[in-house]
């Protein structure tokens, strides 16, 4: 398996972690410290903003599963690429944005996808990162690394009180227009979708699709499910046992009918999707995400290709 690296600053390097983790294609992520001129610097040292150094993040990741331009995608979705200052409340150069290619078709790709965030007009500001050939990368300390599992309480703290989790929730996510939503939607997807409806079991259109293929969400076309971990729970609605990739869904504690649930929603569209529960299949991990077909379209193995899919294709090898 051919593997590449890559390597993203976006400020605090704990923030830069959990969008790139357990996604598929990741082989490995790394939180370290790179782009200055002091060999080996501490944490303390990088923050002292004297070393020229930025924190940072190094993935290993595998180009068929995972391509590169994903990984961009998912780093401008992490960051206010026009704040040349550092990132929300962390200030200094240690804390600025940057692209570090490890090769000219990175360099490439990483200079097109910043042109496509200029024209897009969704900033207002000048889109300040850098892209930068790649430096030799110092790994931080082991209390820095998976930073997001290790001290889940504190980073949601963190994350959330620095302003990183409100802008990107503002400038990132990609729900239409209601309007449009209601012209586009049949009135079951409308409901299901943007009022957290729920369909009728064993009356839906995918509960018992045994087809191969891909489950993607119905408003953003990200890939949510595959056949590969699709399984009968007896519930009558489509039932899996995880998401293809983690960073497309989100979950939230849900309250409502007098419940304690965990909702389970598309993270770019912002649609409701279904819910979680811990009574899955034990083997393969416990967890059976129960969803709405409404909230859903199904792409079968052999259109992949075809509807631009045809990275998941290795799910079905």
């Amino acid at each position: 398996m051919a593997t590449e690296l890559a390597t993203f600053a976006g400020g605090c390097f704990w923030c830069m972690v959990e969008p790139f983790d357990e996604r598929p294609g990741i082989l490995n992520i790394i939180s370290g410290y790179t782009g200055g001129h002091t060999e080996n610097p501490t944490y303390e040292e990088v923050c002292s903003n004297t070393t020229g150094h930025v924190e940072a993040v190094q993935i290993t990741f595998d180009p068929e599963k995972m391509p590169y331009e994903e990984l961009l995608s998912t780093f401008w979705q992490q960051i206010d690429p026009t704040d040349a200052g550092g990132q929300f409340n962390d200030r200094g150069e240690s804390y600025q944005t940057a692209i570090f290619y490890h090769n000219e078709r990175q360099k490439q790709l990483a200079e097109q996808s910043k042109r496509e965030l200029e024209e897009s007009g969704k900033f207002s500001k000048p889109i300040v990162t850098p892209i930068i050939a790649a430096k030799p990368f110092y790994k931080a300390e082991a209390e820095h690394q998976d930073y997001y599992k290790k001290q889940s309480f504190h980073y949601r703290l963190y994350k959330k009180g620095s302003g990183r989790e409100n802008f990107i929730k503002e400038h990132w996510r990609q729900k239409p227009d209601e309007s449009e939503l209601k012209k586009k939607l049949t009135p079951i997807q409308y409901n299901v979708t943007q009022e957290n409806g729920t369909e009728r079991p064993y009356a839906n259109e995918y509960w018992d699709n045994e087809k191969e293929g891909i489950y993607v969400d119905l408003i953003s076309g990200d890939v949510l499910f595959s056949s590969h971990d699709k399984f009968d729970a007896g519930c009558g609605w489509p039932s899996f046992t995880k998401p293809v990739d983690p960073y497309r869904v989100e979950e939230k504690t849900d309250t409502s009918h007098g419940m304690i649930r965990t909702e389970v929603r598309s993270k770019h569209a912002d649609s409701h999707l279904g819910h979680v529960f811990n009574d899955g299949p034990k083997d393969k991990g416990g967890l059976r995400y129960c969803m709405n077909s409404a909230a859903m379209q199904f792409i079968p193995k052999e259109e992949m290709e075809e509807k631009g899919y045809g990275q998941y294709l290795s799910f079905f090898e």
